[in-house]
């Protein structure tokens, strides 16, 4: 099967880059994370540029960076959060791309990031509801990104990987003999 790119969407905390790193080794296929290449090509955190230069410019370099990634190598590709707000992403995610929208519940992911001090855009006195602000706003911005959407509720990584796996093999993305399983660690049953 032709290699294509594979590009996680999904509100912040919902698992893009576990499970983006967890598939990517499974397929054996080079993992990229959108906010850790643009944190090396700005030299600071994400959190620091938002509030020294603001989010339209964030936006604007997050847009370059997807651009490139989607247009090189294959691989799997996990985006920030809010990479879906520009139209161009977006576009880019559909034709260039096998997209898959990892779906959690603002609560869900609240609870995965309620100590989390380095989302820019949680940093507020009320960052349950901002994530159903943001949730409200993006879902279906992510649905429009994506061809596939895992619900993510309280399965193992292990298991949504499985998921992802299943998905991409019924679509003719990926065929199951390139998959490598996923090895427990533990005694054999035999």
């Amino acid at each position: 099967m032709t290699p294509a790119h594979i590009a996680f969407v999904g509100l912040p905390g919902s698992g893009k880059s576990t499970v983006g790193r967890h598939l990517a080794r499974r397929l054996d296929r080079p993992f990229v994370d959108s906010d850790q290449v643009i944190e090396r090509r700005i030299g600071a955190s994400i959190r620091e540029f938002f509030e020294q230069n603001g989010e339209e410019a964030f936006r604007d370099l997050e847009q370059d960076v997807i651009n490139e990634l989607t247009l090189g190598e294959p691989c799997v590709l996990a985006s920030g959060g809010g990479a879906v707000l520009r139209l161009a992403n977006r576009q880019h995610f559909q034709q260039r791309t096998q997209g898959i929208y990892l779906h959690s519940a603002p609560e869900e992911v609240f609870r995965r990031l309620r100590h989390d001090r380095n989302r820019p855009l949680l940093q507020v006195a009320d960052p349950l509801g901002r994530l159903r602000e943001l949730y409200a706003l993006r879902d279906p911005l992510y649905r429009e990104s994506a061809r596939f959407t895992v619900e993510t509720g309280k399965p193992s990584v292990a298991a949504l990987v499985n998921a992802v796996v299943l998905l991409l093999e019924q679509g003719g993305v990926v065929s199951l003999t390139e998959a490598r399983p996923i090895v427990a660690a533990g005694p054999s049953a035999a």
